[in-house]
């Protein structure tokens, strides 16, 4: 069957070998990653609910969380939050349906909050669940005619949209990854000074490459000024050191370049999250599905985080085209890169795009033109097998920002 494949070379300057180059990541704990972590963990606590009810997952889409900031009075040795953050989780979900004629009621908000609230215990640390936020749940019942759409045959696209993919990462999207999940992972771990909103922007000019790091720092585990800068030179120094493990280019880093020490102006925060102090956020106003935000790149404005994973093209062909990418770039040669574009039509089988565009990038056509049939080959076979890509949304075995 026709997948309307369509493979073409072209003669470019890949990424790594341009002169200039800028990305960016919002780690875990932006307002924005927030809103997105929960889009996605309400997506999959009901998709889990639905297949344990019904075997299957029904209609929903989550993606329309916000996070409403907060006001605080950080201070060394620790201050107090004197508006707790508000969060409400916003969406359409199947919360009735018919059985026999009669209806069934289905407790898609309780499983909302339940699991949005584990997801926010276990992420943050240094946030205090019962205190430090408000959240609602909002879920109203889809409307008829994508309900309709959906419920036909499972399998047709919900709408006329796109996703996109590259692959494989420069370096300095690579350091630009590592270096959020450093600062949240490893290093949160031996210092808990380090708050989980992490922010890193990049700036490549040759082999030079400049990062810009905003880490919220927890104000109870700093005692004073002195304090504060000795663990903002100790986060810089170590998450050097790990950084350089991951590249060759030049790497120059600074930290919490909006303090002002002589001001008294310090990047302290009584929970490690700049939302507690009226930084808001939403999904799909940061990382895309890769988890960057690459002006250098092709990109889709689709908010990923929270729609359905099974009809959704927003966010089925924004992950589909990443991994068909990346199992491309396996093939080609180190110098040249791979873009995947894929276009649906509402109504159509998702399996069947409108149009997937691969192009295969290097300086030399001849570079790349013996992989155009494998490349077909890759997006054919897993057009074919979509559905494993719903089972690694629901797993949680990909991610979506």
């Amino acid at each position: 069957m026709s997948k309307n494949i369509y493979v073409e070379e072209i003669r470019d300057l890949p990424l790594h070998m341009r002169r200039v180059e800028l990305c960016e990541r919002k780690g875990i704990g932006h307002p924005d990653s927030v809103a997105d972590g929960l889009a996605e963990t309400v997506s999959r606590a009901l998709c889990k609910m639905y297949k344990k009810e019904f075997g299957h997952v029904l209609h929903h889409n989550t993606d329309e969380a916000q996070i409403v900031a907060g006001s605080s009075a950080p201070a060394f040795g620790g201050g107090y939050i004197i508006d707790p953050v508000y969060i409400l989780l916003v969406g359409r979900s199947t919360s009735f349906i018919k059985e026999n004629g009669d209806i069934r009621t289905l407790p898609c908000k309780s499983v909302a909050l339940r699991a949005a609230k584990e997801y926010m215990k276990r992420t943050f640390k240094d946030l205090d669940t019962e205190n430090d936020m408000i959240m609602e749940a909002r879920l109203g019942q889809g409307s008829d005619d994508l309900m309709g759409v959906y419920e036909t045959s499972k399998f047709l696209a919900n709408d006329t949209s796109f996703g996109v993919g590259y692959a494989p990462y420069s370096q300095t999207e690579k350091v630009v990854l590592e270096t959020e999940r450093f600062i949240n992972g490893p290093l949160k771990d031996i210092m808990p000074e380090a708050g989980h909103d992490v922010k890193v922007m990049a700036s490549r000019v040759g082999d030079e490459l400049t990062l810009t790091v905003a880490c919220a720092m927890v104000d109870r585990h700093l005692d004073n000024a002195d304090h504060y800068i000795s663990a903002v030179q100790e986060l810089r120094s170590r998450t050097m050191d790990h950084v350089l493990k991951h590249t060759d280019l030049d790497v120059r880093m600074e930290v919490n370049t909006g303090d002002d020490y002589d001001r008294g102006v310090y990047y302290l925060t009584c929970t490690g999250l700049s939302q507690e102090m009226g930084d808001d956020g939403s999904v799909g106003r940061g990382n895309r599905a890769n988890g960057l935000i690459t002006p250098y790149r092709p990109m889709s404005m689709e908010a990923t985080s929270g729609k359905n994973p099974i009809t959704h093209i927003g966010k089925i062909y924004n992950i589909l085209s990443r991994i068909i990418a990346e199992d491309i770039a396996k093939e080609l040669p180190d110098e040249a890169e791979v873009r995947v574009r894929l276009l649906s039509q509402i109504g159509k089988p998702i399996s069947q795009p409108l149009n997937a565009s691969i192009q295969l990038v290097s300086m030399e056509d001849a570079a790349v033109s013996r992989y155009s049939k494998d490349a077909e080959a890759i997006a054919y076979q897993w057009l074919d097998n979509i559905d494993k890509v719903s089972d690694m949304i629901i797993e949680g075995k990909v991610t979506t920002f």
